[in-house]
């Protein structure tokens, strides 16, 4: 898809801060409505959130015959009254699922939300570079190495990447170890075959995804080679942790060095936001306290 024009994204952080905001996945505060989640980010002391439009009952990604009739300046409007930017709205769906019919849908049902976008003051439109597993699309399955789940993965992004454009959003891709785009190697491959395109691609660095209990203990190396690779295409961080057993759990809980990671993120080329994941709502103070020490430790200052 080179060659389509790109229109930059509109939405400005707010005011003069700490190096970095922030942030929190509104699934987190799940209510009857958009205003009530903004309502709940904003009590809880944020001004950046990753939207789901699943956190107040509507789909992740709208069906064709609903996605004109969502009222996206209304929700906009919501998070704004609350001070709230939203820098990054899902529309994950498994772009490479080995059903074919239902990955054309899907893919048309996601093109269609991404074009409206910008509506809701995005920035950024999350995917899940998607699996060969047919009914979990963050499930490993063997065949997400074959070179044709790669084509299959770009012949999806190429429509995506045209509505991205027209919206005046990036997408973001995050590296996922059940998915194609596993690792930071392949993001970066990903990024390079893109070519001019991949101004369009926000990568979204979840340290916690490349690290298991079992490579935790040469994270030092492990995430300063990822932060290397991708650093100049990094959109945003996501901050959860890596329990000794195994699976995720939320920021500070685990084996994850936070000190690590927010000298690697303190050196990045420009300033993006850290976003709290798999928080409960009970355990968000504490989260948000972790996470700002840490800032405090590590950041450069706004001037």
């Amino acid at each position: 898809m080179s060659g389509t024009p790109k229109r930059a994204p509109v939405n400005a952080a707010p005011g003069p801060r700490v190096e970095t905001d922030v942030g929190i996945f509104a699934r987190t505060f799940r209510r009857s409505s958009a205003d009530a989640v903004a309502h709940a980010v904003a009590d809880a002391g944020f001004g950046l959130v990753q939207l789901n439009l699943n956190a107040f009952g509507l789909a992740t990604i709208p069906a064709t015959h609903d996605v004109e009739r969502i009222d996206y300046a209304g929700i906009r409007a919501s998070f704004a009254r609350r001070q709230v930017r939203i820098w990054g709205v899902s529309a994950t769906y498994n772009c490479v699922h080995p059903d074919r019919d239902r990955r054309s849908r899907e893919t048309a049902e996601a093109d269609a939300f991404i074009r409206h976008a910008g509506q809701l003051g995005a920035d950024v439109v999350t995917l899940c570079s998607g699996t060969r597993d047919p009914d979990d699309i963050w499930r490993r399955h063997p065949g997400n190495d074959d070179e044709s789940a790669w084509h299959d993965l770009r012949t999806t992004l190429d429509r995506l990447l045209a509505a991205a454009a027209a919206a005046g959003v990036r997408l973001g891709i995050e590296p996922e170890p059940g998915n194609v785009v596993s690792d930071a190697v392949r993001a970066r491959r990903l990024l390079d075959e893109l070519g001019p395109d991949a101004d369009l691609i926000s990568i979204v660095l979840d340290p916690a995804n490349l690290l298991t209990p079992v490579t935790a203990a040469g994270q030092d190396r492990i995430l300063s080679e990822a932060f290397d690779l991708l650093g100049s295409s990094v959109g945003c961080l996501h901050a959860k942790d890596v329990l000794p057993a195994s699976g995720h759990a939320a920021a500070g809980t685990g084996l994850l060095d936070y000190d690590l990671v927010l000298s690697l993120h303190a050196a990045l080329p420009r300033v993006v936001p850290l976003i709290i994941q798999d928080a409960t709502e009970d355990d968000v103070p504490r989260v948000r306290g972790f996470l700002l020490d840490r800032l405090h430790r590590h950041s450069r200052r706004v001037p």
